[in-house]
């Protein structure tokens, strides 16, 4: 039986698993990039009831899966049932990429903080880590991925506020210790009633809730204080710009939308299963655009 992909090697397949996961954009990102690279492959949604996520995890290598993508709810059920976690990931308290290995085992990486970092150099080319405090609103899955990649990447400062108070005081004093130690980033809680003020002097603004996203209310912060410099990015793409970016826009901030890290945090995930690192390119951009 004759191939008709310029490539003859086994088909390869990848996919998401999600509850629901009919609206994921991830197949239109991998499989343009199947079709790019003229590989014989295809990836696929994998809707998962989180009760059967143990045996869909376990029936990936029998059934030639290179690995998959995971999204909500499992990012953070699936830590247990995988062999092993790299410490990025172990530090978000989630994972978002599996792959399975040639022994049949499965290993657990987060790409959503690579793929955030990468939307802020496409925001702002200059963009350096340890350019000045930066204000995460939130203390989500979101916010952990971002707070991870940031104090990875080498960011000193990191405040983080939310709505309830509390969460963002948990979230701080879970990483504290490992920050201060291994990373030498100090992370602190800002009081939600403080966040008009909490702008004055930082140089990223990072929004990781849901505030602005499809018929949500916008995310309740002034910008009057916030220095123009400062880079606005937003993990929310549905809408592309939300209220948060366009006001920030508008008073002359760099911005980062969401799209970038969905686009992204794809990479290094398509490498790992396919072996080849994908580039976006505007058509891709576009593409997915289209799909909203």
């Amino acid at each position: 039986m004759s191939s008709h992909s310029p490539n003859h090697a086994p088909n390869k397949l990848a996919g998401i698993m999600g509850w629901p996961v009919a609206h994921s954009r991830s197949p239109s990102i991998h499989n343009y990039w199947i079709k790019q690279h003229g590989l014989n492959g295809a990836y696929v949604l994998l809707p998962t009831d989180p009760a059967n996520l143990k045996d869909a995890l376990k029936g990936l290598s029998a059934l030639g899966f290179a690995g998959c993508n995971l999204t909500i709810p499992h990012k953070v059920m699936a830590l247990p049932l995988v062999d092993r976690i790299n410490d990025t990931a172990r530090r978000m308290g989630a994972i978002n990429t599996i792959v399975v290995e040639a022994d049949g085992t499965l290993s657990g990486f987060n790409n959503d903080g690579f793929g955030y970092i990468q939307s802020l150099l496409d925001g702002k080319p200059d963009w350096q880590a340890d350019a000045g405090p930066v204000l995460v609103m939130g203390s989500g899955g979101a916010a952990r991925a971002v707070i991870v990649s940031l104090a990875e990447k080498g960011a000193k400062d990191i405040r983080v506020c939310n709505r309830t108070d509390s969460s963002a005081a948990d979230l701080a004093a879970e990483f504290a210790a490992d920050f201060a130690q291994n990373l030498g980033s100090k992370i602190s809680a800002v009081p939600w009633a403080q966040r008009h003020d909490a702008v004055a002097d930082i140089a990223l603004l990072v929004n990781t809730t849901s505030q602005g996203m499809g018929s949500n209310p916008a995310l309740d912060l002034n910008l009057d204080k916030l220095p123009v410099t400062a880079l606005v990015s937003d993990v929310v793409y549905i809408p592309l710009e939300t209220p948060l970016l366009q006001a920030a826009k508008a008073r002359g901030n760099p911005t980062a939308g969401g799209l970038g890290m969905l686009l992204h945090q794809a990479r290094p995930a398509f490498q790992k299963w396919f072996g080849v690192l994908p580039e976006v390119t505007p058509e891709l951009v576009k593409l997915v655009e289209a799909t909203f």
